[in-house]
């Protein structure tokens, strides 16, 4: 039997902002319905006008991505649309999620791709999901290309994304912080831009 899809609108909005408890509805789900019934209750949610039900069909979206293109597809090309800032972080999540199920190092031609989209919620939603990105497999042995990673976009065009990059090198920089210190060397820093990157970037240093 299918989930009632206003029940389900009614308990993620019931969960007010807490992303835990967001996450744990659709693990329950993705976990006790197969996968084609994980999608269709995505894409009804994801109509909904409350956000909570949005969030909730975006973290569906990111735990059947690694078997789905068109859910990938979804969350870059839709999902990145929503104008909830609540959204963008469990897209963010989502994203995340995808390279944990793949593998960081499978998933590097889909960050660099993501990283050069068009869009400023979808670089974020790279910088920003991965955090802390030398937590993370491959990355935590190879904390160099992490970092070259996001200091290509030191002066990216959205102040939103630069701001997740300086923060996501800044984390890096606790346990990095002679890569980090040889990385920001070479920033010009007649920048406006570049400055804001590199304030945040250089807290802990």
């Amino acid at each position: 039997m299918k989930p009632d899809i206003r029940q389900l609108i009614k308990q993620s909005k019931k969960t007010g902002d807490h992303f835990t408890k967001l996450r744990r509805i659709a693990e329950e789900l993705f976990f006790s319905n197969p996968a084609k019934i994980t999608i269709q209750i995505s894409h009804k949610l994801f109509v909904s006008e409350i956000h909570q039900a949005r969030s909730l069909a975006t973290y569906l979206f990111g735990m059947n991505s690694a078997e789905s293109k068109q859910c990938l597809n979804f969350l870059r090309t839709r999902v990145s649309m929503d104008e909830d800032w609540r959204v963008q972080e469990f897209l963010a999540q989502a994203f995340d999620r995808f390279c944990s199920d793949v593998g960081y190092k499978q998933a590097l031609p889909t960050i660099k791709d993501w990283l050069t989209d068009s869009n400023s919620n979808v670089r974020r939603a790279t910088t920003e999901g991965l955090r802390i990105w030398t937590s993370r497999p491959y990355f935590k042995e190879h904390p160099e290309i992490a970092i070259h990673l996001l200091s290509r976009h030191r002066s990216d065009e959205s102040e939103y994304v630069r701001k997740s990059v300086g923060n996501a090198l800044r984390d890096i920089s606790r346990k990095h912080k002679e890569l980090i210190r040889v990385e920001l060397k070479q920033w010009n820093l007649t920048e406006k831009a570049i400055v804001q990157t590199y304030k945040l970037a250089s807290k802990f240093l």
